[in-house]
């Protein structure tokens, strides 16, 4: 009896918060509302984007299809917050459509309205990503989470606090396959790198006598056989008077590839070169070339503003795990390259180009670029970009979405954005990840950290990393040397997990 009063209130307060409209006055003045959802494009799928305004506080908002069909809600305290069944059902009705958003003050004066684009494509449901203070200093609280872009549901995969407060990272999926999973523990006795592939849940060793750390950025090969990752020196300086407070970088770099059946490292003279920083592999999704960035050696820290990296591709066969020719796909310039990632139909390559380095999470100038692999033509994805660093990037399954990382907000924590690439290849104005309380993206005092879209709920991995007894030891095959240790000058700065 209980649950149908209940259910009976939670109907009646929201047919009371959607009710009429009725304008007394329209101007031509614009309405500042956060977030920015003016002109944006998003899929059909998506949870509410409730926004807010801190010009009024009551209000009401009407969103209207061009069909006549509308969704007309209260605003309270400055802020709209659509019901999920009924803005669900609107965008079902707008697909390939405009939907008109009008706001209207307490005093029925109504302001400019603005449109909202409805792609037809849906965005894959989940995306995974880690949340983890601005700073990459501190990790005694983050972790692995997932979150429903249908709704507003975020659950952990695994968090630090279950784990004796080890740094969590580096999570990657099988073609978004949620139980096809790579991540890392560090720092703590479950350090390790967990690999879950056909039912079996394996705690790594990695690190090996020829490789210059534990294994790193991983990228899955199209079998699920193997698993590219970098192996890297990473350190990070803090700076007092540059506007780029903190730089990351690489003293040491190179790639190798793991067989998740032999349970070995193979690679080749082009990834594992003393020559060369090579990192942020990726397979093509055909499986037959691994991209991987790669930099002429320099003296780091002295010269890490000098450090440019080029967008290279190898040969790879997975009958034997061999290598063949090198390739370069954009070579280093005014731009360097990090993070490239194939789109799932393998027609557009995006990546991360900025002035220098690697690490572009922490530059300004870092924005996402795209390239037209059927033609070679780069894109304009203006509309995705910002004036602070837009970097780390995932395609959704149908290659119209991509998730990525920016601090346009505030300029030091990370938020998700969305961009939509259509079928003719513009790209529509990305838009921040939608959240129940608008609020929410100014007052979470964490950063979003390596979006992954991913088909389907991923089950804890909490309690199973926490029960690892057997730790596999991973094998380095090959009469190979790792990078030279005279690229590094032996600074003192801090090491980065």
């Amino acid at each position: 009896m209980k649950i149908k009063v209940f259910s009976w209130l939670l109907s009646a307060a929201v047919l009371t918060s959607c009710s009429g409209f009725e304008v007394n006055e329209q101007t031509r003045e614009e309405l500042d509302i956060f977030p920015d959802y003016k002109g944006v494009t998003v899929p059909y799928n998506i949870a509410p984007l409730n926004f807010m305004t801190d010009c009024f506080a009551k209000g009401k908002v009407k969103v209207e299809a061009s069909d006549g069909s509308a969704l007309v809600c209260r605003m309270r305290n400055g802020k709209v917050c659509f019901p999920v069944r009924k803005w669900r059902a609107l965008l079902e009705s707008a697909k390939g459509a405009t939907l008109t958003v009008t706001v209207m003050d307490n005093d029925s004066k109504a302001y400019e309205p603005f449109e909202i684009s409805v792609a037809e494509e849906p965005v894959d449901r989940y995306i995974a990503y880690r949340l983890i203070d601005p700073g990459y200093v501190l990790w005694n609280e983050m972790g692995i989470y997932q979150r429903d872009l249908e709704s507003f549901r975020q659950r952990a995969v695994v968090e630090n606090r279950d784990l004796d407060h080890a740094c969590v990272n580096c999570h990657s999926f099988a073609d978004r396959d949620p139980e096809a999973m790579v991540f890392h523990a560090r720092t703590t006795a479950h350090g390790g790198t967990y690999v879950t592939v056909d039912g079996r849940f394996e705690k790594l060793d990695t690190k090996t006598p020829q490789t210059i750390s534990a294994l790193v950025y991983p990228s899955w090969h199209t079998s699920r056989r193997y698993i590219a990752f970098s192996v890297n020196e990473t350190k990070q300086s803090f700076h007092v008077s540059d506007p780029y407070k903190i730089e990351v970088y690489d003293m040491r770099s190179d790639v190798v590839v793991y067989d998740v059946n032999e349970r070995i490292l193979v690679t080749d003279e082009a990834l594992f070169s003393g020559s060369a920083f090579e990192t942020f592999p990726s397979f093509s999704k055909d499986g037959s070339k691994l991209f991987y960035c790669s930099a002429d050696s320099l003296l780091m820290p002295t010269s890490y503003r000098d450090l440019k990296y080029s967008l290279c591709s190898i040969e790879f066969n997975e009958e034997d795990a061999s290598f063949g020719k090198v390739d370069t796909l954009v070579r280093a310039g005014e731009e360097s390259v990090t993070m490239p990632r194939m789109s799932p139909d393998a027609s557009y390559m995006l990546y991360t180009s900025s002035e220098y380095g690697n690490f572009t999470v922490w530059h300004k100038d870092a924005d996402l670029a795209l390239i037209d692999l059927t033609t070679g033509e780069r894109i304009d994805v203006g509309p995705w970009n910002s004036d602070d660093a837009d970097s780390w990037h995932s395609w959704s399954g149908n290659s119209r979405w991509v998730v990525f990382s920016t601090r346009r907000i505030d300029g030091s924590h990370t938020r998700l954005y969305l961009g939509y690439l259509g079928k003719d290849g513009k790209v529509g104005k990305a838009f921040l990840l939608p959240q129940k309380d608008p609020e929410h993206n100014m007052r979470l005092m964490k950063s979003y950290n390596i979006p992954e879209f991913v088909q389907g709920k991923i089950s804890s991995k909490g309690y199973a990393v926490r029960n690892s007894r057997e730790v596999y030891k991973v094998e380095f095959t090959g009469d190979f040397k790792s990078s030279s240790p005279d690229a590094s000058t032996g600074a003192s700065v801090n090491t980065v997990n």
